[in-house]
């Protein structure tokens, strides 16, 4: 059984534009040509474009998925490696939400610099904004 890229992306939920950036990048093998020169993929560039996919809403950067689909591919591999990279993620993702808090806390700071409707030359925020005291 083989599909049309059009197909593939409607079965996985891609667009066919994150497909072929994917084809580029060597994640998914490159399909097969009909002799119309139509790519044709088949259950193993679903299931390995699916694979990528679920990485990506984790929000794994390309190189940790090319990493993860070496591991998926060598069944009989140590899987430490993998158990190592997602523990990386992990704390990435840790710092990330620290940041994000930090981030929510200036604003927040900044919110209060103006309580409520007035002409923007004496807005709060805008006046905290240009003379940087809104990074208390």
């Amino acid at each position: 059984m083989t599909i049309k890229i059009g197909e593939l992306a409607k079965r996985t939920g891609a667009t066919v534009e994150t497909i072929r950036y994917y084809e580029k990048e060597r994640l998914l093998p490159e399909p097969f040509r009909s002799k119309g020169n139509y790519r044709l993929y088949n259950e193993e560039h679903i299931e390995r474009l699916q694979f990528i996919l679920h990485c990506r809403t984790l929000d794994m950067a390309l190189d940790d998925v090319r990493i993860l689909l070496e591991y998926w591919e060598s069944p009989d591999k140590d899987c430490g490696d993998v158990n190592n990279l997602l523990d990386e993620h992990i704390h990435a993702v840790e710092i990330r939400m620290e940041e994000l808090m930090h981030l929510k806390h200036h604003l927040t700071v900044l919110r209060q610099k103006c309580a409520g409707s007035a002409q923007a030359v004496s807005c709060g925020i805008l006046n905290a904004l240009a003379d940087n005291s809104c990074n208390e």
